[in-house]
Order: C-alpha cells, then sequence, then structure tokens
C-alpha cells in the first residue's frame, strides 16, 4: 500500500453537508418555537447531548482501524528492511592459498589484504592460511568441507584445475566452488642462474640441458601443476630429459635457483624479485605474447618459432553453497580492490594483467580452462617415449 494513501482517506471522513443541515433544520424548526425546546424533555439534551452521531462512530472507527493497519504496516516494512539487509561477514575469515609461503600467489593474498586493513573495507580480519600439501589437495578439500561458510575463501593458481584431474580421488568438482573474482592472469619465464654465462638464448638452453640429461633439475611448484606442465613440455618439444623436483611454492624454488639447487625454474616475476632485481638469477625467455616490460630484452618462445603461451589465474573462490547475499559481498569487495590504485601498481610492478571476473562468467572461464588443461595433459602424455 503506497505510503500517505490511508491518511489522505481519512482526511476526507466528515458529516456531509445533508447532516449539518438536518441539525440546523432542528434548531431553528417550528417544534423548537412551540415550546418543546425548553421543556424538560428538550433540556435533557439530546441535541446537545454530545451523544455521538452514528456517522461520526463510523469516522472514529475508520481512525482506528486505519492506525491500525499502518502499524502492522509499519512493522512489516521494518521486518522486510531487515531481511534484505547487506550481510557483512562477523569474525575473522580464513583465506586459504593453496600454495606454500613466498610464492605468487602467497604474496598476492598477503598485498590483497594489506589493502583490505589499510583502507578499513571489511569489518573483520583476515588470517593466511597455506596449505601447499598434495599440490593444493588439501586446500580444495578444505574448502569443500565447509560448504556454506561465507567465513573462508582460497587464492588459486592453476593447480586449481590440475590438482583435481591428477587427484580425482578427492571428488572435487570446481565449478560447484563460488565465484568470487579474477584478480589478473600471471605470466612464466624460463629461468637459470645468471653464473650461467654459456646460456643466453632456447638453443644455448636446450644444448646445456641435453648435455646434462636426467641430472638438469627443472625445481617447480605441485605435482602435476602449471611448473610440471611446463617442463613436460618442453621435454617433448626440444627433447630434452630434464628431471622434475616438486617443492612447495614459487619463493622456495625460486630460492633453490639462487643457491643454485637447481638448474632451472619457470617462476613468475613476482617469485623472482628479490633475485633478479641483484643479478642472482635471469630469464632466458617468457611464455607471453608478447616482451614483457620488465625484461624488454627477453624474447618470447612465440618468437623463436615456437608459437606457444601459457598464463596462470589469480582468483579468489568461495566455499560451495554460499547464498547470495555472502557472495554479493566478495564479490563487490575484490572488484573494489580491483580497481584500487594499490591493486594496479601492483599488477604493473608484478606483469599481471586481465580483466575482472566474477559469478558465472568466472565459473565459466574456470570450465573451459579446466578443459584446455585436461586436452594439454592427455597431449603430454601421448608425447612422452
Amino acid at each position: 500500500m503506497p505510503q500517505g494513501t490511508m491518511p489522505k482517506r481519512l482526511a476526507k471522513v466528515a458529516p456531509p453537508d445533508r447532516f449539518r443541515a438536518s441539525r440546523s433544520d432542528t434548531a431553528s424548526s417550528g417544534r423548537a418555537s412551540s415550546g418543546r425546546a425548553s421543556s424538560g424533555r428538550a433540556s435533557s439534551g439530546r441535541a446537545s447531548s454530545g451523544r455521538p452521531s452514528t456517522l461520526v462512530k463510523t469516522a472514529r472507527s475508520v481512525a482506528r482501524a486505519t492506525a491500525a493497519v499502518m502499524a502492522v504496516v509499519v512493522f512489516l516494512a521494518a521486518g522486510l528492511s531487515t531481511a534484505s539487509a547487506q550481510w557483512v561477514p562477523t569474525k575473522p575469515v580464513d583465506f586459504i592459498v593453496m600454495a606454500g609461503k613466498g610464492g605468487g600467489a602467497d604474496q598476492a593474498t598477503r598485498f590483497l589484504i594489506s589493502v583490505i586493513e589499510k583502507n578499513n573495507l571489511a569489518p573483520v580480519k583476515f588470517e593466511v592460511v597455506n596449505m601447499p600439501a598434495d599440490s593444493g589437495a588439501e586446500a580444495l578439500a578444505t574448502l569443500k568441507k565447509r560448504a556454506g561458510d561465507p567465513h573462508v575463501l582460497m587464492f588459486t593458481l592453476n593447480s586449481f584445475y590440475t590438482t583435481p584431474l591428477e587427484r580425482p580421488q578427492i571428488a572435487v568438482d570446481i565449478a560447484q566452488f563460488s565465484p568470487v573474482a579474477r584478480m589478473a592472469e600471471d605470466v612464466f619465464a624460463l629461468w637459470v642462474h645468471s653464473d650461467r654465462n654459456d646460456i643466453v638464448t632456447i638453443e644455448d638452453f636446450v644444448k646445456a640441458a641435453k648435455a646434462k640429461g636426467k641430472a638438469w633439475i627443472m625445481a617447480g611448484t605441485g605435482k602435476g601443476a602449471e611448473d610440471n606442465l611446463l617442463t613436460d613440455f618442453l621435454n617433448a618439444q626440444y627433447g630434452l630429459e630434464m628431471t622434475y623436483q616438486s617443492y612447495g611454492g614459487g619463493g622456495e624454488v625460486a630460492k633453490l635457483l639462487a643457491e643454485k639447487k637447481a638448474d632451472s625454474t619457470v617462476n613468475n616475476p613476482s617469485e623472482q624479485k628479490e633475485f633478479f632485481p641483484k643479478g642472482v638469477t635471469k630469464p632466458i625467455l617468457t611464455f607471453t605474447p608478447g616482451r614483457l616490460s620488465l625484461y624488454p630484452a627477453q624474447p618470447t618462445l612465440r618468437e623463436t618459432g615456437m608459437d606457444f603461451i601459457y598464463k596462470m589465474q589469480r582468483s579468489v573462490v568461495g566455499a560451495p553453497g554460499l547464498k547470495s547475499e555472502q557472495a554479493a559481498y566478495w564479490q563487490a569487495l575484490f572488484r573494489t580492490l580491483h580497481a584500487s590504485p594499490e591493486w594496479k601498481k601492483y599488477a604493473a610492478d608484478n606483469s599481471l594483467a586481465g580483466d575482472f571476473l566474477t559469478g558465472p562468467n568466472l565459473t565459466s572461464y574456470w570450465v573451459a580452462e579446466r578443459e584446455k588443461h585436461l586436452r594439454w595433459k592427455t597431449a603430454l602424455d601421448l608425447m612422452r617415449p
């Protein structure tokens, strides 16, 4: 009922003209002049006794009924307002990272939390929980178990696709997770120690790796994940026999290369920023469409004649079964973060790119990327001797 309708109708409820005229006629009628007006019956005051007429009683009844209805309307409106109020988190949020400390996913997660806290964008604290075990299988299983819990998030990489494919026993369907935000896509480069003066080009790399055979160690994050797939790709395309060794996170992998405990890596730029500026490590090429502004002298693999590009998602995932208002809160928060000057600078500094995705579009992206990784994995399996 539109506000103001009933009071407007009530204002029109008044004795009609014929009622007022009849009272006037009674006061001035011949019966009054005959002396009845001064008789005892007249003095009893029927006309002036104050007893309400039928129409007056009706008006008062309508007023009381109207007031009662309006009270109910106000009460219901207050209830609806409360029910539709925006959901907000009420306790600390576990922010799971399906990789170890120091890697690109861990760094991005901690940076996003710092921006949230700096700008008071959320009423609660966030706790980073690194879960690199079994290439992120532990993280995926944990998020699945916390279905319907809006106080847990997960920052993902491409093991989000590859780990369920490699480990079907965990029974995780990534399409069931709540799609919060794709913040960016990350890139890869092929890295060696800067002391390897004999390695400047991809041809130099292939020659050195072939000479060392299976003793050449390529360190990476996760078994069957993106680093493993890139190693298998290089082995298959260039006839190499590099041995892939899996570790918990990109930070640990970068350190192994810096300490010469590995021969090469395929780290993201953010993971090598502790060592590359100091001249400890160097990229040979990138798996990108064009050269990166961070390494303008390094060619892309495409430039060498191998038309191959590989990117990795940097996305935020919610537990399965979130209510629409809960998912909407997190989606709005990370949309704000994506548009912030802090994130734009972070992305530029670490060669991150890509549009913001959320909701059904993000789920569709996940499903498509899972299919690509399945086809790629199948092809690599067929190419192995």
